[in-house]
């Protein structure tokens, strides 16, 4: 991204999106400098040891995001890249607990919910923004973030704002899945 950020333009205006804050779940944020921008979008980077690519894939989701200091539209395209990092992160971490033939982004994320005791406490943008997320998880509340997916893949991607904290709702879930892995090296290090 370091390369990018050079070759980005300056911008007339701030670019303002829809993002989650302290306490705010429908908060907006401001970005004056286009480093600014990609500081707040290297403080969403994976932990390092989930897999590497996981962490690829993710990573090409921020790359869209941070061009989107030119063209907005290509944040949305960052959304469905995300997503998509999610599922693979998803189906590495729990597709052997989930039948093949059921194996969905839909049931991966309740699976998380139901049988690895995934809540709204685990997930640090829900917890600073004291926001409830699981609900769009298990299909309780809608869009769930399977529909989102599947209306950006196969609806129309570009069409209306970017989704407030998706990127870093979808870091969350990621560190989450890959929690054990992350803990056991953790765990390693310290011996």
């Amino acid at each position: 991204m370091d390369l990018l950020e050079n070759c980005l333009p300056p911008r007339l205006e701030p670019l303002v999106l829809p993002w989650p804050s302290r306490g705010n779940p429908a908060g907006l944020m401001q970005f004056h400098e286009v480093s600014q921008w990609q500081k707040f979008l290297r403080d969403l980077d994976l932990d390092v040891r989930v897999p590497a690519v996981v962490r690829l894939k993710y990573a090409r989701a921020q790359k869209l995001y941070l061009l989107g200091w030119s063209d907005a539209e290509l944040i949305k395209a960052g959304e469905l890249v995300a997503l998509t990092a999610l599922e693979i992160a998803l189906v590495g971490s729990h597709g052997g607990r989930v039948a093949k033939n059921k194996r969905t982004l839909a049931a991966l994320l309740k699976h998380l919910v139901e049988y690895d005791g995934l809540s709204d406490d685990n997930l640090p943008i829900a917890v600073r923004c004291n926001a409830c997320v699981v609900g769009q998880l298990t299909g309780e509340s809608e869009p769930t973030l399977a529909q989102l997916r599947n209306k950006m893949a196969h609806g129309d991607p570009f069409d209306g704002l970017p989704y407030a904290g998706l990127l870093e709702l979808v870091r969350d879930l990621i560190n989450f899945a890959y929690r054990g892995l992350i803990t056991e090296h953790r765990l390693g290090d310290n011996m």
